[in-house]
Formats: C-alpha cells, sequence, structure tokens
C-alpha cells in the first residue's frame, strides 16, 4: 500500500498499470495562426505571373538585368514579339537583383532553321545565383553526352528524361531552388538543392548540386552569399536563342 501512495501507480504481478493516454479530439491537432499569405495566381490564358513575383523581363526591356562585364546596361536585342534575342558579341547578362531561395519562371525558344549538332546547337545557360548552370540547348533529336543535353546541371546531373520541343517551339523551366549554407571553413553544411520542370515534366527532382559547374575538371565547392540569375552567351556558332515571359518568387 506505500508502494500505491508514494508511485500513485498499481503493480500486479510484477508489472506497473500507467494510466491511459486523454482521448484525442481533432481540435487537439489543429492550429489557426499564421494564416498563409494570400497570392493570387497567374492566368492559364494570358500566362501571367504571380501577384507576388518579381518580374525580369514583360516583353518590353531589360532595365531589371545587366552586363557582368561591364556593370552597364544589357544589350541584347529586344524583339517586337515581347522576346529578347541572345547576341554572341555582347557576352552574358545577368539580373541586378540578387536572390538566395526561389521559384524561377523561364521561356526560350530554340531558331526554328537551327545548324550545328551536339553542344553545337542552341547553346545556352541559365545560371542560378550566378554560379551553378542548368543547361540551356537543342535536345531534340540531337544527342550529345547525358549530363551536356537541355534539363542538366552542366556536367553532374542528367535530365530523367529528354522533355524537349522541336526547333521554333517554346520550352519552359520551373525551377524551385535552395542556395547552399555554408561552414565556416567554406564547405557546405547544406548544398545546392534544385527541382527541375521542363515543359511540365519533372527533369530535376531535389538534386543536390555538388560545386561550380565547370567546363573543365570537376565541381568546385565556393562559399558565396545571394547570387543573380545569369544568361549565358555561349560562343558556339549555332543561330542565337530566344528568351520571353522570365519571373521569379523569392522563398
Amino acid at each position: 500500500m506505500l508502494c500505491i501512495a508514494l508511485f500513485g501507480a498499481i503493480t500486479v504481478s510484477g508489472q506497473t498499470n500507467y494510466p491511459e493516454p486523454e482521448k484525442m479530439n481533432p481540435g487537439m491537432s489543429e492550429f489557426w495562426l499564421p494564416q498563409p499569405k494570400i497570392v493570387t495566381p497567374g492566368s492559364i490564358t494570358t500566362n501571367s505571373a504571380p501577384s507576388d513575383a518579381i518580374i525580369l523581363f514583360d516583353g518590353k526591356d531589360l532595365s531589371a538585368w545587366e552586363s557582368p562585364r561591364t556593370k552597364g546596361a544589357a544589350e541584347w536585342k529586344v524583339n517586337a514579339d515581347g522576346t529578347f534575342t541572345v547576341d554572341k558579341q555582347k557576352g552574358d547578362i545577368q539580373t541586378k537583383q540578387k536572390f538566395e531561395n526561389f521559384q524561377l519562371h523561364i521561356e526560350w525558344s530554340i531558331p526554328a532553321n537551327i545548324t550545328g549538332k551536339s553542344q553545337s546547337r542552341g547553346n545556352s545557360g541559365i545560371y542560378l545565383q550566378g554560379i551553378y548552370e542548368l543547361q540551356v540547348l537543342d535536345s531534340y533529336q540531337n544527342e550529345t553526352y547525358a549530363n551536356g543535353q537541355a534539363g542538366s546541371i552542366y556536367k553532374q546531373s542528367r535530365p530523367l528524361v529528354n522533355a524537349m520541343r522541336k526547333p521554333g517551339e517554346w520550352n519552359v523551366y520551373d525551377v524551385i531552388y535552395t542556395a547552399p549554407v555554408f561552414k565556416e571553413d567554406g564547405t557546405y553544411r547544406i548544398p545546392p538543392q534544385v527541382t527541375v520542370i521542363h515543359n511540365g515534366v519533372v527533369v530535376q527532382n531535389n538534386t543536390t548540386i555538388l560545386g561550380t559547374t565547370e567546363y573543365i575538371g570537376f565541381p568546385r565547392v565556393v562559399k558565396h552569399g545571394a547570387g543573380p540569375i545569369l544568361l549565358q552567351s555561349h560562343g558556339d556558332p549555332s543561330e542565337p536563342i530566344s528568351f520571353r515571359n522570365i519571373w521569379i518568387r523569392e522563398l
């Protein structure tokens, strides 16, 4: 009896019987605050951006972009149809604003009259934080090394499938990117991660980026902070590609 008074549990045949958990009700696992911020989605009909997106190209000018070489104006050609075309004589362009975690939407088109083969066929690239290249290439009936075709994290991760549309049609990338976190010694505590949807098809599924996307050699880990979206002016001799409808949401 002394045991019962001190410990509040009954021992029967050497086993302790503890009180049953309290009965649950639905409200015990519900929370109401904070409520998610309301974002108006873009229109499927007009292909507009969500209400909280930062518009990087609205079909009118490249005022959100600059030359990384000169820090002056981006000098690629803006076309009357609301697109812009790579100028291979002017070099790369990048956003003036820098980003960390984001959702990026970007559309690009290979010219219908494209020539060349393998990597010399509509080559460009989208550099996440200005460092990690998501490859742009005409991979429609054009074989090249698997980790260098459209939808690849260049020289690292091949796309899960080839989802290219034929030249003259528009391709869409929707990208969800998580920036790396670094240790004090400059190595990754958490490496960058990316998911890429190409024309509605997942081609990178929460892929770990191993480091810089080198043309020659292997990835290097370079400590950095927020960075721009950079579009590559590739030196291949094929006809230049075009872009349109670019927006980004910070996460």
